[in-house]
Order: C-alpha cells, then structure tokens, then sequence
C-alpha cells in the first residue's frame, strides 16, 4: 500500500474506513431483504439456516470493522494503520459474497456481478495494485466456488424452479461464467484504478501548487510588513499622530456600532438555531414513528405471533404507514422547495383557472366517494396571477384535499375566485368539522393539526397549510380563515394579478 498518495484528500482515510463501514451496513439490510424475498419466491427452498449465519457473521465482522476504527480515530493512529484497515475490509467482503453465492445457488445465482460492486469500491478507495488483486480474489473465489461445487467438493444448492438442476455441473457454462466474471473484474480493477490515479495526481498537483502559492504569499506578507516599518520609523511626525489617533477614535466608534450589529446578529442566529433544532427534532419524530410502527408489524410476522390468516391485514398496515410517510417526505421536499432562493423559481403569469379545473377533475374522485359536492364559481373571462405553475398547483390541491378530508359525508365544498383592489383572491369553503378559535392561531404551523382533525383523519402530515402559507408569503400574497366548529371552515388565499 506504500504507493497511496500522502495527500490530504488520502489523509483522511479514517472518514473513508467508517463510510464503508456503513455502506456494508446497507448492502447487509439489502441481502437481508433479497434472501426474504428470494426464499419466498422460490417457494422456502433456501438454506435460511446457513444463509442467516452468513449474514450474522457480516453483521459480527462489520461491528469489529466499526470498533477497530473508532479505536485507531480515539488515539490518533498513524496514517498506515487506516491504510491497511481497508483492503482487509474488502477482501474479507469478497470472501463473505462468496459464501452467500455458495449457499443461494452457486452458478445459479444471477447476482454474481455483485464482485464488480466491491471491486469498484475498492479500487476507488485504495491503489490500482490493490484494485488487480482483488479482481484476482474474487476470480480465484469464484472459479474455486463453480469447481467445486461441480465437482462435487462443495454441496450444490439447487434454485428448483429457477435453474436447471443440472447447469452447475456443464463445463461450458462454468468456463462461460469464469471468463465473463474474469474479464469483467479486471476491466473494473483497470478503468476504476486509472481514473482514480489520474484524479489523486491532479490533486496532488493541485496540493502542490497551493503550498508553493502559500510559501510565496508568506514571504510578499513579511516583505511589506517590513516595508512599512521602514516607512513608519522615517516618516512619523506630530500631525501623522495626532491624525492616527483621530482616526483610532473614529475606529472605535465604528467598531463599537458593528459591535452592537453583531450581537442583533448573534441573537437572531440563536433564534434560527433554536427554530431549527425544534423543526429537527419534529421532523426525526414523525420519520420515526412510521418505521417504527412498520418494524414492529413485521417482526410480529417473522416471529410468527401473527396468524396465518390475519397476516395479510398486518402487511396492509405496514403498507399504509409507508405510504404515509412518503407523503411526509413529499410534503417536506415541497416545504424545501418553496424556501429555496427566489431567484432559482422566478414567478410568471399562470393560467389560475385551468390549474382549478385540472385540480377539481383529479378531486371529483374523492368527492364522490364521500358523496359530497364539490362545485366551482369562476367568471368566464379571468386574468392570471403572476407565481409558479407547480406552487399554484399546491395551493389548489391542499386546500380542495382538506376540505374533502374534514367534510362528512353528504357535505359541500365550494371554490371560488375573484379579482378585488388588483389581487387575485381566492377561497375553498367546506361544510366540515370546523376550527375552534383558539386553534386558528397554530392551523399553519409545521406539523400542527386540531384534535378533531385527528380523530377524523388518523393519516396527515400536518404541512399541507404550511406549505401553502410558504407559497403565499414567497410571491407576496397572503392567507387567512374564517371557522365555526360543527358548521365548517373557508380559507381565503389572495396572490398578485399578472400585468
């Protein structure tokens, strides 16, 4: 390994000891779920026994991997000790791939290419020495694997129903697979290790350029420093002091103003911080409670306490929360969206009125299966707004979505719109559950929603009014409700007219 460039990129080799210590945590919870998958599929005829002491023993060694580096980073550990912690990893990844091929069916198994995945990364990580031995590796474990295996060595694990039973034992197809796994790993090993090196010798270049640049601006730096205390020493006179210390005085005054600038700064700062650690802490929350409730939905199944019969209701639930929190990542990436910089979505005159009509004709769907009325009253002749296609979108699709969800069946929802002082305003009424007064105040809060609303609609998000306060306050507008409890609400939502 003494061919690695000591540059700082490569010194930090621990960073890149503990990313592959994750990115194995990932592949084990993919293999995982692909033995699940596979065993079912293929009607329970996998070793499962074997396979899940396989899968064990990664989880062991990748813990020990985890350890020894936590371990190497708490005493500062030379730079050689993270260097050797990493072909050590990949090799032992190759010979652990191996074993599970072995017991999912050897030549049958069509993830063979997998060697390729831990080849590249290996590559990109280490040097391309490294890179050619361990396409070597894996080539010698993989004809090793087929050999024996049709040679009666290893046991064969047949995929019935999958693979012919007797294909592992046909030369040509051995040879084909050898040849196409070998030619294909060093391929990798090759084109990987040469684009890497030529990117590690240009950052070394560039490494070494900076230092010379550095050594350089040093030397101008007590150059001039020097130069002026030359100047300083000939030419100091009464008046250039009196006129220094005026000019310390006016300094001080401005610093003492940017003094006081920095500390509303500092304060609006721990604001933000504190804004963005409760934001976090909500956000970790409602991701954790689906995973959490889908954890427990399938280990209830795989320890087996769920009946056969109701197995397939404890899989629609598990299903259901995953659908929920997709709609909560997709109403934070709309969140995100709509704060990012104005410049990056400029506003242009939109078609209000086609938006509602496509919006409606999506919402009759819901609408009829609750048996309400959704109707529309908009003048023939209307002029656009001037906003985002998408962000109009938005507004229309959750404020039309929540009176539907809130309103019992057998209800009304109405939308209108109208041009009032220059503005395009606005409204959705609904004959739903209704907002009492002292909930109003916190109806467009993150992730806020009323107790009602709750027990009415058990899956939300709870950053459908949120998002479209956001939209509002990005393009000028503004929104508003007015709500009776038991009688029903109407958001009012007003925009700039398009000239």
């Amino acid at each position: 390994m003494s061919d690695i460039l000591h540059i700082p990129v490569d010194r930090e080799l621990s960073y890149r000891v503990r990313w592959l210590i994750r990115l194995r945590w990932a592949a084990l919870l993919l293999a995982t779920v692909l033995t699940l998958i596979g065993n079912r599929w293929l009607g329970g005829i996998l070793p499962l026994g074997a396979l899940w002491g396989v899968l064990i023993a990664i989880a062991a060694y990748n813990f020990a991997f985890w350890v020894i580096s936590s371990r190497l980073v708490s005493r500062a550990a030379p730079y050689e000790s993270h260097v050797l912690l990493l072909p050590i990893q990949v090799i032992t990844d190759l010979l652990a791939l191996t074993v599970l091929f072995h017991f999912s069916g050897g030549l049958e198994n069509p993830f063979s290419p997998y060697y390729l995945l831990v080849i590249v990364v290996g590559s990109l990580l280490t040097t391309r020495r490294a890179s050619y031995l361990y396409a070597t590796i894996a080539t010698v474990l993989w004809v090793g694997l087929l050999v024996g295996e049709a040679t009666g060595v290893l046991p064969h694990h047949n995929l019935v129903g999958f693979r012919l039973a007797a294909r592992y034992r046909e030369p040509l197809h051995i040879a084909s697979e050898i040849f196409v796994l070998a030619s294909a790993s060093f391929g990798v090993a090759f084109f990987s290790s040469s684009i890497i090196e030529r990117l590690r010798k240009g950052e070394q270049q560039l490494y070494e350029a900076n230092a010379a640049c550095e050594i350089r601006a040093a030397e101008l730096s007590e150059l001039n420093k020097r130069l002026q205390e030359a100047n300083a020493s000939c030419e100091l006179r009464a008046a250039e002091l009196a006129d220094l210390s005026l000019r310390l005085q006016e300094a001080n005054a401005s610093c003492e103003f940017r003094a006081g600038e920095l500390d509303r700064l500092n304060r609006r700062l721990q604001e933000m911080d504190r804004t963005r650690s409760l934001f976090i802490r909500l956000v970790t929350h409602e991701l954790r409670a689906p995973v959490a409730a889908i954890q427990s939905y399938l280990r209830l199944i795989l320890d087996g306490y769920v009946p056969q019969e109701r197995t397939q209701e404890i899989v629609a639930k598990a299903e259901q929360r995953a659908r929920d929190q997709l709609d909560l990542i997709g109403d934070l990436l709309d969140l995100a969206r709509i704060q990012e910089p104005k410049d990056k979505v400029l506003p242009e005159p939109v078609d209000i009125v086609a938006i509602l009509r496509d919006v409606v004709d999506l919402m009759q769907a819901r609408a009829h299966d609750k048996s309400l009325s959704l109707s529309m009253d908009v003048p023939p002749e209307f002029p656009r707004v001037l906003a985002n296609v998408e962000h109009v979108r938005q507004v229309w699709t959750n404020l039309i979505s929540n009176a539907i969800k809130y309103t019992p069946d057998g209800g009304k929802v109405m939308v209108s719109l109208k041009e009032e002082d220059g503005k395009i305003r606005g409204a959705v009424q609904d004959t739903g559950i209704g907002i009492a007064p002292e909930e109003q105040e916190r109806i467009f809060e993150d992730f806020y929603r009323t107790e009602a609303a709750k027990a009415m609609a058990h899956h939300s998000t709870g950053l459908g009014l949120s998002i479209v306060k956001g939209i509002m306050e990005r393009y000028g507008g503004r929104i508003w409700l007015t709500s009776k409890v038991g009688e029903g609400s109407t958001f009012f939502f007003e925009l700039p007219k398009a000239v």
